[in-house]
């Protein structure tokens, strides 16, 4: 008997992996065939959570068997605006997190869960995504595709998910021609609830 693993992938879509068991039995090939279920992750500050970020979630939920969404929350800068915009409640903990809630809940394949950004910072006080990398493992142990739309991700993917393949989605910003700067930056309260979640 004898073990065969192969992953294959078709016309750019996730690749598809499977075991082969062959095993002989009076002279017959016996062949057993098993899939691997498909693990995504795609995590952002979502602040807010728009358009674009439900992209990512969807191509996620379409290409995975199961995918975990991670907001995380007191970043780098984050705090400083919302103490600068007190009356802009949707970018709250709490709302970023109803968002990212609601969003999930239309995908059965996909959970979600919250990572405090507080005490992982470099000594510069930027965001250390390496102390971040551990906790996402908790949730992750192992990743078949990690999404973004940031090529400049991809360094930094390598190096915490090297066995994740990065998938980017809509890079240019065709599609949803939005980011959570641009919306943040927005005066007329109509205009951003069009790209809000």
């Amino acid at each position: 008997m004898f073990v065969f693993s192969q992953s294959m992938s078709l016309n750019c879509q996730p690749k598809i992996h499977f075991y082969c068991i062959f095993g002989f039995h009076n002279k017959e090939v016996i062949i057993f065939m098993e899939t691997k279920k498909i693990e995504g992750f795609y995590g952002g500050k979502f602040f807010p959570m728009h358009l674009g970020h439900l992209l990512c979630v969807q191509t996620m939920a379409k290409q995975c068997d199961h995918g975990v969404v991670i907001l995380f929350v007191n970043g780098e800068g984050e705090c400083d605006y919302l103490k600068d915009h007190i009356k802009t409640e949707d970018l709250n903990v709490e709302n970023r997190i109803k968002q990212v809630k609601k969003v999930c809940e239309l995908f059965p394949n996909l959970e979600y869960h919250v990572i405090d950004c507080t005490t992982l910072r470099n000594p510069d006080g930027t965001e250390d995504w390496d102390a971040e990398t551990p906790l996402v493992r908790q949730f992750c142990p192992y990743i078949d595709y990690v999404y973004s739309s940031e090529p400049d991700y991809d360094a930094y993917f390598k190096r915490a998910y090297p066995e994740a393949t990065h998938i980017l989605v809509d890079v240019p910003r065709i599609q949803v021609p939005i980011s959570s700067t641009m919306i943040r930056n927005m005066i007329n309260e109509k205009e951003k609830k069009v790209w809000r979640i």
